[in-house]
């Protein structure tokens, strides 16, 4: 990303120094592989549902040309991992002083820029070995950024783990980079494989529990995957992104996957995957009403401004 960044002569060195850390300005990001604006706010609404990477929207805000938003997001990041982790905060804020350097490099505090640069021994960006902490940080912002990442972030994962086999954060990513890339009728799924192991140490996971279920109906495993939805409807009624998933199993039971999703649209307004999902419930709740013919003109223009408001969210926030 140097291409971003204004160049002062004197400070050259830095210049090099920076680019040696373990940043989201470092990485093998491209802009043209992003909807910065979509982005952005996708990335603060998994925040606020505690999801998010405040690394991965500090990215974007800077390549919005907000670098004041994308200092306020790392700093707020910072202060947060010192609270939860103390002593221990240090391996998991690599990425993110990373991250400060670069912004204040680029808003001209050069003396800031050269603090955090100095803040630790970071590994070097072309290391082979790197922390699992900036491994899982590198795998988690591949996983969110683009669907042409999803390779990346699973190498990453893998790697972490490597390192910390009983990590509940790695295993999670790692199953959830697998069911997004594997192919629906994969036999000997290594995503269910690793689901039930990211379940072992994360049991009440809603997102993991939800995508399971899935996988499980898509074996026609139906009494194990059920048990697994009346689970995630316990554990997770508001996590936007387990009912989504919920719905999506449940999408021929039309008016229960109706109420689901749009609870979930009431915590996650911008979701394209909620809103074409629930296109296709209202779909086929108009081709059951068509075959018992009991519809009239409420129901099918309410089926008309669903569908629309999904087709639009699909193609302009494109998940």
């Amino acid at each position: 990303f140097a291409v971003f960044f204004n160049f002062v002569p004197d400070f050259s060195v830095l210049f090099s120094r920076l680019q040696q850390l373990q940043s989201h300005f470092t990485w093998d990001l491209k802009k043209e592989d992003m909807e910065l604006e979509n982005l952005s706010t996708r990335l603060e609404e998994h925040i606020t549902l505690e999801l998010g990477r405040p690394g991965a929207v500090a990215l974007s805000y800077s390549l919005l040309n907000r670098p004041d938003e994308a200092l306020k997001q790392l700093l707020k990041s910072q202060q947060t991992t010192e609270e939860v982790y103390g002593e221990d905060s240090e391996r998991r804020l690599i990425v993110t002083y990373g991250d400060l350097a670069w912004l204040n490099y680029h808003t001209g505090n050069f003396t800031k820029s050269q603090t955090y640069y100095q803040r630790k021994k970071y590994p070097n960006s072309s290391s082979d070995v790197l922390h699992p902490e900036v491994y899982g940080e590198k795998a988690w912002t591949y996983l969110k950024l683009s669907k042409s990442h999803y390779p990346k972030a699973i190498k990453c994962f893998e790697r972490a783990l490597e390192v910390q086999k009983d990590d509940s954060e790695w295993n999670a990513g790692y199953a959830i980079a697998l069911f997004r890339t594997e192919r629906v009728s994969a036999t000997d799924s290594a995503a269910i494989t690793q689901l039930r192991r990211a379940l072992e140490l994360s049991p009440d996971d809603g997102v993991l529990l939800s995508m399971l279920a899935v996988k499980l109906g898509v074996e026609k495993k139906y009494e194990e995957a059920k048990s697994l939805v009346e689970k995630t409807l316990k554990v997770a009624p508001d996590n936007p992104h387990a009912m989504r998933y919920i719905s999506k199993y449940l999408r021929y039971q039309v008016g229960v996957s109706i109420v689901l999703l749009e609870r979930a649209l009431e915590r996650s307004n911008t979701s394209a995957f909620i809103y074409h999902q629930l296109g296709l419930c209202y779909k086929r709740k108009k081709l059951n009403e068509q075959k018992s013919q009991h519809f009239d003109k409420q129901s099918i223009h309410e089926f008309k401004v669903k569908i629309c408001v999904s087709v639009f969210f699909k193609f302009m926030a494109y998940y």
